[in-house]
C-alpha cells in the first residue's frame, strides 16, 4: 500500500473525523480496566499477562510466561496445566454460582426458549463428555461440529475441551464438500450435528450434508467412526444406526441418558483446544490451531476488559454464529470463563418481524451487545421507527466486530440503539489472533466514529510501509502485530511451513506478524483499519481502499449499505464499481448524485465508474459481504460459488439487475 502524500490526500475523508464521545463518568469511575493498564503492560508485558492468567484456575502453575525462543512458534504459560471446560463451568458452580443463568437461549420460533444455569450446564457438559467417551473419543482425537445455534453446540465444544479432544466447528451454512474437506484435513473421528435448524420459519436440514460429507471423506480414505445427532426440528432423516452397523446415534438416547458425574483432566497449556478453518469452500483448507492456556487467558481477559463485564448484573449478547471465531471467543470461552449470563439466539435478526433483535434486548434486558457492522447497516436502511418501538435503556456498552465500521453506521448505532448513552467499542481481531487486539476501552478511551483507536494493553500493533518501517501520522500502510500475544495461532494444522510463509515471511527481518489488512494512522496516531489489502484498488496509479469509498457512499442520506469492488479497466487499470442499497424513501435514479458525493468526499479519482442499486448484498450468515462474488460479476465472470451465502438467490437478482441496466 502506497504511503505517498497524494494517496493520503485521496483518502483523507476518514482521517479528519472530529466527532468525539467521552466515556460516561459512572462507567469510567468503576471500569474494570483503567488508563494505567497501558503503562503497566508496557513496563512488563510478561507480568501483565501473568496477572491476566491468574484470573483463571490452574491445576499447575506455569514455570515461564512466554517461550519465544523458536519464533514464530510461541509457547505461553510453559509448564502450566488447566482444563478449559472446568474454567468455563465447574469453578463457577464450586464458587456458589451454580444457580446463575449461563445461557438464556431463544429459538427462532417465537416462544421456543430455554434457560440453562451453570449447574445445569455442568451436568450437560459432563453427560456429553461421558457420551463422547463411550463413542470412542480419546484425548487428542478431533471432533467435527456442524450444528445450528442451539445450546447443544456449546455443550459439545465444552465436552471436547473437557476431554482434551480438539474440536473443529464448521459453520452450518457450509456445503457437504466444505465440511468433508475439513473432516479430512483434521481427520475427525466423530461428527456432532443435528437433524436441522430453523431458518426464516422453515426447517433447514443439516444431517444430509453430514451423510454426503462422510461419503466424500470415505472415498478420500478417511472413515468417520460415529455421527451424534441432536433432534432439533423433528424432520425425517436418513438413518444408519448401530442396529445396521452404521455410525449414527441420537443425542437424546446417548447424551441425555449418560451420567452427570465426570472429572475433567488438566492438560498442558499448549494442548490443542480447537482448529478453525478460514479458507472458504475452495482450495486446501487452512486450519488455524489454537491451544488452551494462552487462548483462554486472552479471550477471557479481553471480554472482561473491553465489555467492562460485571458478571453479577450484566446480560451479554453476541450475535455471531458459533461456526465463526467470534462465537468461539466471545460466546463460549471468554464469557463462560468469566461466569457471564448471556443470550444465545438461533435465528435471523428480522424474522418473524424486523424488530426481533430489539425485542430480545428489551425482554432480556441486555446490557452488553456485540454485533457486526453489516448487520448495523442493514438496520439503518429501515430507519429508527422499528427500534424506537422497543425499550433498550438496559444497554450500557455496544460492540462492533467483523470488519471496519464506517462513521455513519457507528453514529447511528450509538444514537438509535444506544440512545446516545453507550460507548461503542469497535474491535479489530482475526481468527488467527484468537482474541481482540485493537479496541477502545469503554471507561478510558473517547470514542472516535470509525476508528478502532489503539492496541489494547499488552498488545503490540503498528502500521508500516513496504520496508517494515512505521509510517507517520496521517499515512497508510500495512497493519502488523509487533509482539507475540497469548491467544495467537500456533500454526496451520499439519503445515508449519505454510504458517511461516503466510503470516511471518512478509516482514521476516522485523519479526512482525502480517495480518493481511491495510490501515492508516490519523493525525492523532489512532488506527483506522481499511480491510484486506486484497480490497485495495489501484486506479490510475492511486491506491484506494474499498472501505473508504463505501464509507463515503454510506455517509449520503440516501444510502443504507454499500459494497465497492475494483474491476479490471483497460484505461485506468482498475475501475471503481459500487453496489448500493438505498434507504426507504430514497428517490430513484440517484446514481449520479451518489457518484458526485464520492467525488466531493474523497476526490475525482475515487468516483465510481458504475453504481448499481441492488435490493440486498451477498452476505454470509455471519453478516460478511462476499465482495469476491461482486468482483466476479463486475468483471463479467457471472455468478460463482454461492454455498456460503445466507441467501444464494441474491446473486441471481443482482446479476439480473446488472444485465438489465447494461441492456438499458
Amino acid at each position: 500500500m502506497s504511503t505517498a502524500s497524494s494517496d493520503a490526500g485521496n483518502l483523507s475523508n476518514l482521517l479528519h473525523e472530529n466527532r468525539r464521545f467521552d466515556p460516561p463518568a459512572e462507567l469510567a469511575a468503576s471500569a474494570n480496566v483503567k488508563a494505567e493498564a497501558y503503562d503497566e503492560a508496557s513496563a512488563d508485558r510478561d507480568a501483565f499477562w501473568a496477572k491476566a492468567a491468574d484470573r483463571l484456575t490452574w491445576a499447575q502453575k506455569w514455570d515461564r510466561v512466554l517461550d519465544w525462543d523458536n519464533a514464530p512458534f510461541a509457547k505461553w504459560f510453559v509448564g502450566g496445566r488447566l482444563n478449559a471446560a472446568y474454567n468455563c463451568v465447574d469453578r463457577h458452580v464450586e464458587a456458589g454460582n451454580g444457580e446463575r443463568v449461563a445461557i438464556d437461549w431463544v429459538g427462532e420460533p417465537v416462544g421456543d426458549e430455554r434457560t440453562i444455569t451453570y449447574a445445569q450446564l455442568k451436568d450437560e457438559v459432563s453427560q456429553a463428555a461421558n457420551a463422547l467417551t463411550a463413542l470412542g473419543v480419546e484425548t487428542g482425537d478431533r471432533v467435527a461440529i456442524y450444528m445450528p445455534m442451539i445450546p447443544e453446540a456449546i455443550v459439545t465444544m465444552l465436552a471436547c475441551a473437557r476431554l482434551g479432544a480438539p474440536h473443529t466447528v464448521v459453520f452450518g451454512g457450509f456445503s457437504a464438500e466444505a465440511l468433508a474437506s475439513r473432516i479430512e484435513d483434521c481427520q475427525a473421528k466423530v461428527v456432532v450435528t443435528a437433524d436441522g435448524g430453523y431458518r426464516r420459519g422453515a426447517a433447514s436440514a443439516l444431517k444430509p450434508a453430514v451423510d454426503e460429507a462422510r461419503e466424500i471423506a470415505a472415498r478420500a480414505g478417511h472413515e468417520v467412526a460415529k455421527v451424534l445427532v441432536v433432534r432439533r426440528t423433528g424432520q425425517e432423516v436418513a438413518w444408519d444406526g448401530p442396529e445396521t452397523g452404521g455410525p449414527d446415534v441420537w443425542w437424546h438416547e446417548t447424551v441425555a441418558t449418560a451420567s452427570t458425574d465426570h472429572t475433567p483432566e488438566a492438560f498442558d497449556a499448549e494442548h490443542p483446544l480447537y482448529v478453525m478453518y478460514t479458507s472458504g469452500t475452495t482450495g486446501k483448507p487452512k486450519g488455524i490451531l489454537h491451544t488452551t492456556g494462552g487462548y483462554l487467558t486472552q479471550a477471557a481477559f479481553t471480554h472482561w476488559e473491553v465489555f467492562d463485564l460485571k458478571p453479577e448484573t450484566d446480560v451479554y449478547w453476541c450475535t455471531a454464529d458459533i461456526g465463526w471465531v467470534t462465537g468461539h471467543s466471545y460466546i463460549v470461552y471468554g464469557p463462560l470463563a468469566n461466569g457471564a449470563t448471556q443470550v444465545l439466539y438461533e435465528g435471523t435478526p428480522d424474522f418473524p418481524e424486523r424488530g426481533r433483535w430489539w425485542q430480545i434486548i428489551e425482554e432480556k434486558k441486555v446490557t452488553l451487545f456485540y454485533t457486526a457492522p453489516t448487520a448495523i447497516r442493514s438496520f439503518m436502511k429501515q430507519g429508527h421507527d422499528i427500534p424506537d418501538q422497543h425499550d433498550m435503556s438496559s444497554l450500557r456498552i455496544l460492540g462492533s466486530v467483523g470488519e471496519p465500521i464506517n462513521p455513519e453506521a457507528y453514529v447511528w448505532y450509538r444514537h438509535v440503539i444506544g440512545g446516545d448513552r453507550t460507548p461503542v467499542v469497535d474491535t479489530w481481531w482475526q481468527t488467527e489472533t484468537g482474541a481482540m487486539m485493537i479496541s477502545p476501552l469503554p471507561g478510558v478511551t473517547h470514542g472516535k466514529p470509525g476508528s478502532a483507536m489503539t492496541a489494547l494493553p499488552g498488545v503490540g500493533a503498528d502500521v508500516v510501509d513496504d520496508e517494515g518501517h512505521p509510517v507517520a501520522n496521517g499515512s497508510g500502510g500495512y497493519l502488523v502485530l509487533t509482539e507475540p500475544w497469548p491467544s495467537m495461532l500456533r500454526t496451520i494444522w499439519g503445515d508449519d511451513q505454510r504458517y511461516v510463509d503466510t503470516y511471518w515471511a512478509r516482514f521476516k527481518d522485523q519479526g512482525y506478524y502480517f495480518a493481511g489488512d491495510g490501515a492508516k494512522k490519523d493525525e492523532d496516531g489512532d488506527l483506522w483499519v481499511l480491510g484486506r489489502v486484497d480490497d485495495v484498488m489501484n486506479v490510475s496509479g492511486h491506491r484506494l481502499s474499498t472501505t473508504e469509498i463505501e464509507s463515503a457512499l454510506v455517509s449520503h442520506p440516501y444510502v443504507a449499505e454499500a459494497a465497492v469492488v475494483g474491476a479490471t479497466d483497460e484505461d485506468t487499470g482498475q475501475a471503481v464499481v459500487a453496489y448500493v442499497i438505498l434507504r426507504e424513501g430514497a428517490p430513484e435514479n440517484c446514481e449520479k448524485e451518489l457518484s458526485d458525493h464520492v467525488r466531493k468526499e474523497i476526490g475525482p479519482i475515487a468516483k465510481p465508474k458504475r453504481i448499481m442499486v441492488v435490493p440486498e448484498l451477498p452476505k454470509t450468515r455471519s453478516g460478511k459481504i462476499m465482495r469476491r462474488l461482486l468482483r466476479d460479476l463486475a468483471e463479467g465472470r457471472g455468478v460463482g460459488d454461492t454455498t456460503t451465502l445466507a441467501d444464494s438467490s441474491i446473486m441471481e437478482l443482482i446479476a439480473a439487475g446488472q444485465a438489465q441496466a447494461t441492456d438499458d
